[in-house]
């Protein structure tokens, strides 16, 4: 019943993978987890190691970091709360996990969610949907650096930042500016949109000065005026 309890309380519990299983069904799956807390910069999963475990993201946030053969680090994806951290099914991790914030993250071994897997088919085609989406949101990004221009990709950047963020950030009203906080330095959002850190900072205070966005402080971002934002999101 505790291990039900967990689940009841997770704030993800209707988002992530394990929203397939009914309780009998999540009362097996939680004999194999545990929760587990890691520290903003800590490193979850390293490239190259063997892929022990797979892990439901509760709450903060990760990067996924590549490196180049000249020792060069590359950001190539975010995984948000609800997002599934790990592969499944490859014997050696591809990629760095490392956490932008303070998360918290439900953490399975991969060899006994493997079996999990192959128990409950529900799960899996979500799984299977999971990685598919990723793969288009990939391509996309693809496109955004390839044809966008600079304000296209600041622009669509601080709408997907926003979405993320509509359950957590602050409103002065229902209907009101978005006010959040970005959990990525301008350099990292330049290492992720291809471009140089002066020019997201020029990009965002243009985007600013016409009365699109705030910028209270720190990292914080007030989506003044969405509809304009969403029209200087769209590549010509």
């Amino acid at each position: 019943m505790a291990n039900l309890d967990i689940c009841r309380d997770c704030a993800v519990r209707d988002q992530a993978l394990c929203a397939s299983l009914s309780d009998t069904e999540l009362a097996a799956l939680n004999t194999i987890g545990r929760r587990q807390s890691v520290g903003r910069g800590e490193t979850v999963i390293w490239a190259g190691d063997e892929s022990i475990v797979c892990a439901n993201l509760l709450s903060g946030m990760l990067k996924l970091v590549a490196a180049t053969s000249d020792g060069r680090e590359q950001i190539v994806g975010l995984l948000h709360p609800a997002d599934f951290v790990g592969q499944a099914y490859a014997g050696l991790a591809d990629f760095t996990i490392t956490a932008l914030t303070d998360a918290e993250l439900c953490v399975f071994p991969r060899a006994a969610f493997q079996r999990v897997l192959e128990d409950h088919g529900r799960m899996e085609r979500l799984l299977l949907q999971r990685t598919l989406a990723a793969l288009s949101d990939a391509r996309g990004r693809m496109l955004s650096l390839a044809r966008k221009s600079a304000e296209e990709k600041i622009a669509d950047f601080l709408l997907q930042m926003a979405l993320r963020a509509s359950g957590t950030g602050c409103r002065a009203t229902p209907d009101g500016p978005l006010t959040f906080d970005l959990p990525l330095t301008r350099g990292q959002i330049g290492d992720i949109l291809g471009l140089t850190i002066e020019t997201v900072s020029r990009q965002m205070t243009r985007l600013k000065g016409a009365g699109v966005i705030g910028l209270p402080g720190g990292r914080a971002v007030t989506i003044s005026d969405r509809s304009a934002l969403e029209m200087r999101a769209r590549a010509a």
